[in-house]
């Protein structure tokens, strides 16, 4: 029986974190160790905020490494897999997070920044699956975990090039899924798709709006995102959201569009600003820089729970189930 079939639990696991510097993605290594495993290799551009978290890691019981990689260098993505796979033998779950982002609108922002935007968040993730899905199909299967974002469902105003590779990531991830299913692959496929969470993403994304942005309110603890990619490396769902609020802004577009549109053409300023003055410092094209946090300071208010998204996201529907045995069909199917 594959990993696929019977995923390890955390403790048994190898795992790579793509984006571990700061925010969603070094609060997931973090979870990961504070869940037992001891196998962990992180990465992101930041070196100096790779080492405090290694050190972080290996305080809590973890055999950790760190290997500096830019989500946009396909050569370092693919050393990345080389370096987990030398270290440790295998990967088991792959978790690709890094995503940058710009403020402003349409006529404002220029074209090489929404290509910068699509390079990261979109097309960085695309090399990351090609280099991790075959590493993951030699340990024998494994779960790809990509952070996504509710604005892969709907887009907000002033934040164009985010929502649009938000858009393109999640139709990457469902082309992929049923690929590998297509094929038999013992790969799963999930995507968090989280609503405002209160990380340094505002900080260090650019913004034209004359203050520092933020996401529409309520703002979740970066700690409930890692919860929920932990838990979906050992029962796999196709989609993920994390905070109650990506549940109603997901209902909101399947439902009325329209009105949404409306809403947020009189509100999307007013949700996405804050009183604080932008310090006109960005990580569009530079590293995370210095030691490195998981939570932010734009967000006054931070939820620790999620209970109606928890609830669905441990639903197994029945599509899931109809996916996993169209992948476990014999090959004389």
């Amino acid at each position: 029986m594959t990993q696929a079939d019977r995923p390890r639990p955390p403790a048994d696991q190898v795992v790579v974190v793509l984006g571990a510097s700061s925010g969603i993605g070094r609060a997931t290594a973090l979870e990961y160790a504070r869940q037992g495993c001891t196998r962990i290799v992180v990465a992101s551009r930041g070196v100096e905020a790779l080492g405090t978290l290694v050190e972080e890691l290996t305080r809590a019981g973890a055999d950790a490494v760190a290997v500096p990689t830019d989500i946009t260098d396909e050569a370092a993505v693919r050393a990345l897999v080389e370096a987990a796979e030398a270290r440790f033998g295998r990967i088991d779950t792959f978790v690709t997070v890094p995503g940058v982002g710009i403020w402003g609108s349409v006529q404002q922002i220029g074209l090489d920044e929404f290509r910068r935007v699509t390079e990261v968040n979109y097309i960085g993730h695309v090399a990351a699956a090609q280099a991790a899905v075959p590493a993951l199909e030699r340990a024998g299967g494994g779960v790809l975990i990509g952070i996504g974002s509710v604005e892969g469902y709907r887009s907000l105003p002033l934040h164009a090039p985010y929502s649009a590779s938000k858009f393109a990531l999640r139709a990457f991830y469902d082309a992929l899924r049923a690929e590998l299913a297509e094929a038999r692959s013992p790969v799963e496929v999930s995507q968090v798709l989280p609503a405002t969470i209160a990380t340094p993403f505002f900080e260090h994304a650019r913004t034209k709006l004359g203050a520092m942005p933020s996401g529409p309110p309520p703002a979740y603890a970066p700690e409930l995102v890692a919860e929920a990619v932990v838990r979906t490396s050992v029962h796999p769902r196709r989609e993920v959201p994390v905070g109650d609020a990506a549940l109603g802004i997901i209902a909101g577009q399947k439902f009325s569009p329209a009105l949404t549109d409306a809403v947020l053409s009189m509100t999307a300023r007013q949700l996405q600003t804050t009183d604080r003055p932008d310090d006109g410092t960005d990580i569009l094209d530079t590293p995370t820089p210095g030691p490195g946090r998981v939570r932010g300071e734009f967000a006054d208010t931070v939820l620790t729970a999620s209970p109606i998204s928890r609830a669905v996201g441990a639903v197994v529907r029945p599509g899931e189930v109809l996916l996993r045995a169209i992948r476990r069909r014999p090959s004389s199917a």
